[in-house]
């Protein structure tokens, strides 16, 4: 009987079409295709354990998975055996045999989110499922002074859509990076952690700031309120994608 193997996945996908990364009943995810594919291959379910779960809508570059199965070809070759039984818009990047101990949650050390604006009056059309449109214009530098409060250790509680009454809702934002592209406003958000709709949050409050609708100054404010009212609304899950994990 072949041993079983660990292997560390990276995984790119369109989260266009999939209730977010964690298996559902009776919705499409990013896991249970995952899984799907590895029983494909080795005739055995399988549990595929991701780094995070993204939710519906949202994309990744980078998301990191690890998987214990005894598989009929060597790692290297598991990038093409997965990929001809995943849809087209899953696509295992990479694949390689580890300790029998790495896990990607509980192993991963911070997390690199990107979201993309698309500033400008016309609606996109080839993007439409990639950045978020916003019509009006954007003051940049106010963008910028708002996020410039964010950065730290804070209670974020009022940037999280749900939290348990237990949960320490305190994280690390190691920095918030704010640029314009032409039309297109990209945020870099890094952290040790988030947590539900952070990222999502933080932008809808960057974009209230940038609207000249939040004085930036009203960050202290609101982190301190740790009310999930005060802070802006979250921004489409369209526009945000995972880029890497770091171990």
């Amino acid at each position: 009987m072949k041993k079983k193997v660990n292997v560390r996945l990276t995984v790119e996908y369109d989260g266009t079409g999939y209730a977010g990364w964690q298996r559902q009943n009776g919705k499409p995810t990013i896991q249970e295709e995952l899984e799907r594919a590895v029983q494909a291959l080795t005739g055995e379910r399988c549990h595929v354990q991701g780094a995070g779960r993204t939710d519906a809508g949202v994309h990744a570059v980078g998301q990191v998975a690890n998987v214990k199965a005894a598989f009929p070809v060597h790692a290297a070759r598991l990038v093409h055996a997965l990929n001809a039984h995943l849809p087209t818009d899953i696509t295992v990047t990479h694949a390689e045999a580890v300790s029998d101990d790495f896990h990607a949650q509980f192993d991963a050390r911070s997390k690199l989110y990107r979201y993309v604006i698309l500033n400008r009056p016309a609606r996109p059309a080839l993007e439409r499922n990639r950045v978020y449109n916003v019509r009006s214009p954007l003051d940049l530098g106010k963008m910028k002074a708002a996020a410039s409060r964010l950065v730290g250790r804070h209670d974020f509680r009022a940037f999280c859509s749900e939290a348990r009454t237990k949960e320490s809702t305190v994280r690390l934002l190691k920095t918030l990076e704010i640029e314009r592209h032409g039309e297109y406003i990209v945020v870099d958000a890094h952290g040790e952690g988030f947590l539900y709709n952070m990222v999502r949050a933080i932008v809808g409050t960057l974009v209230l700031a940038g609207q000249d609708k939040l004085d930036p100054d009203q960050i202290e404010d609101i982190l301190k309120s740790r009310d999930r009212r005060k802070a802006g609304p979250n921004a489409p899950a369209r526009g945000l994608t995972l880029v890497s994990v770091s171990y």
